[in-house]
């Protein structure tokens, strides 16, 4: 009787803990969804015309319209990273690893530079010329960063919702069986009573 009790106190506590759980995973995941889309708004940052090349690759179904999602957010870092491979100025389609630190003296224009200072471009007071087109892929580095984050941060928002569901559904199914006595011990049957015989009469 006791073990059947604190089964089903069990039961109770088990469920009203996950239905707990859920709700504030459920309450977390939209905060934090709803977080992510108002920092984008803020950044007022908006696609361009579907004839760029890189627009109508990643994201033609929203050409001229503001980015206000995660999935909007991931499509203009993926335009970002297409113009800065692509651009005119780096027509061997560098990437910032490739690119030398300043440079070079012989050939100011090409995006691949040197990394050796002897060969570096100087300035007026001798100090080897950094290289700009360098500096360009640090920039769309961390911008491109922070827009894939918050496309990460929505789809761990989403996933903290399942979970909270998951977890909502869980509780209530605990609650349901306490409720309804599946934890009960089902009771020991009588045996069965055994057949009357009759005896035979003989005349």
């Amino acid at each position: 009787m006791i073990g059947r009790r604190f089964w089903e106190i069990g039961g109770f506590v088990a469920g009203a803990v996950l239905i707990l759980f859920g709700a504030v995973a459920i309450y977390m995941g939209v905060d934090g969804r709803s977080t992510v889309r108002d920092a984008l708004k803020q950044e007022q940052i908006t696609f361009g015309a579907v004839d760029d090349p890189a627009v109508a690759k990643y994201a033609e179904q929203w050409a001229g319209e503001q980015v206000e999602t995660g999935d909007q957010a991931r499509a203009f870092a993926q335009i970002m990273r297409f113009h800065t491979v692509n651009g005119e100025w780096n027509p061997d389609h560098l990437t910032y690893a490739q690119m030398g630190r300043f440079l070079a003296a012989d050939d100011p224009s090409n995006a691949a530079g040197t990394s050796d200072e002897a060969a570096a471009l100087k300035d007026e007071n001798g100090s080897p010329v950094s290289n700009s087109f360098r500096n360009t892929w640090v920039t769309e580095t961390a911008l491109t960063t922070a827009l894939n984050t918050s496309y990460m941060a929505e789809q761990l928002s989403i996933f903290g919702i399942v979970v909270g569901v998951a977890l909502l559904l869980t509780g209530i199914g605990f609650l349901v069986l306490s409720i309804g006595g599946a934890l009960r011990r089902v009771p020991a049957s009588s045996p069965a009573a055994a057949p009357r015989t009759t005896a035979a009469a003989t005349g």
